[in-house]
């Protein structure tokens, strides 16, 4: 066995906390429902064992940083349900409330964590929209296999058209940019990351998804190939992408664990500056953005004016850098 480097500080211990309960609510859901081999005693009593395990560990370390680990068991609890209650007509965000409610939590917690509490109320308002964001548009990408596969999906059991489901995106990535607005970052820098991860790649996301011909951002560097990799599973929603990945292994985590741990490492800059970082679905080692933005960004001499947006927030060293404030200077299009 070989040593490896181990995430520390308080954001890396928030989403531990975070990954181990859900992790063990979605176990205790598959064990209820007797999914594959979970249907068998044996494997259905170790499963329960193990997820008391991680249930504790959780909540230990959830109580220790003074985050209360219930509110994102009872969003787990609470989806199911909604879920065999919806049918035609049900609204799609009555879906996604237990969703938005874990990564609000996930995403304001991360304020208190970095001694700046009046940052809590609008950081739970772009988490939770975030939320909503991730549920919609996996739901988007994912039509035609649930079809095929006759999977249950929200967009499809509410017979929700997708111009509906397109214009609920736009006002959740609207209502994000807002809600960034009302936060007080510790620099301009800080303030630009925010803004490119939550605003900018976001309406590319959205973009995407409802894009039958491949991306639509005016920036050559955020194109990619047309293929859907999944809700905010990197690789297809980073900014300028790496080499094309293998193909996908599959979700390590559920869509509400995902999107929670994704919510703590974003607020937490590791999906900028942690190199590798680890993703937050799949578990795959995944390179940084400042670091793909670096690789991808040819800055003689330090000159990124031929970069388009590349560089707003990261410089040729991946490290965050002086730029334009907000979107001065930005090409993709941003109207914020």
């Amino acid at each position: 066995m070989r040593s490896a480097s181990v995430a520390k500080g308080e954001g890396a211990r928030l989403a531990a906390s975070v990954s181990l309960v859900l992790a063990s609510a979605k176990m205790r859901d598959h064990v209820a429902d007797g999914d594959g081999a979970l249907g068998r005693r044996p494997v259905a009593a170790a499963a329960r064992r193990i997820a008391a395990k991680w249930d504790r560990a959780g909540a230990r370390t959830g109580s220790e940083l003074g985050f209360d680990t219930a509110v994102l068991v009872d969003a787990v609890e609470r989806q199911t349900g909604l879920e065999e209650l919806a049918g035609p007509g049900t609204p799609l965000v009555q879906i996604t409330e237990p969703t938005e409610t874990a990564t609000a939590a996930a995403f304001g917690y991360t304020a208190v964590l970095a001694g700046r509490p009046a940052n809590r109320a609008p950081l739970e308002e772009a988490g939770r929209l975030f939320g909503r964001l991730a549920h919609l548009l996996d739901a988007v990408e994912d039509l035609a296999e649930d079809a095929r596969t006759g999977a249950w999906n929200p967009v499809a059991a509410t017979q929700t058209p997708l111009a509906e489901v397109r214009r609920l995106c736009d006002d959740a990535v609207h209502g994000v940019r807002l809600a960034l607005r009302e936060v007080e970052f510790g620099s301009k820098a800080q303030g630009r990351l925010a803004h490119l991860l939550l605003a900018h790649e976001l309406q590319s996301a959205v973009d995407r998804a409802f894009s039958d011909g491949g991306h639509t951002c005016a920036n050559p560097g955020h194109r990619g190939a047309a293929e859907h990799q999944g809700a905010f599973g990197p690789p297809s929603y980073m900014p300028p992408p790496a080499p094309p990945q293998p193909p996908r292994w599959g979700r390590r985590r559920g869509l509400i664990a995902g999107c929670a741990v994704w919510s703590v490492m974003c607020c937490t800059c590791q999906v900028c500056c942690k190199d590798p970082y680890m993703d937050p679905w799949s578990g795959k080692p995944r390179e940084a953005w400042c670091s793909i933005c670096a690789d991808n960004c040819d800055c003689g001499g330090g000159d990124c004016s031929g970069c388009g947006d590349c560089c707003d927030a990261c410089n040729c060293c991946g490290k965050c850098c002086d730029g334009c404030d907000g979107c001065d200077g930005c090409d993709c299009g941003c109207d914020c």
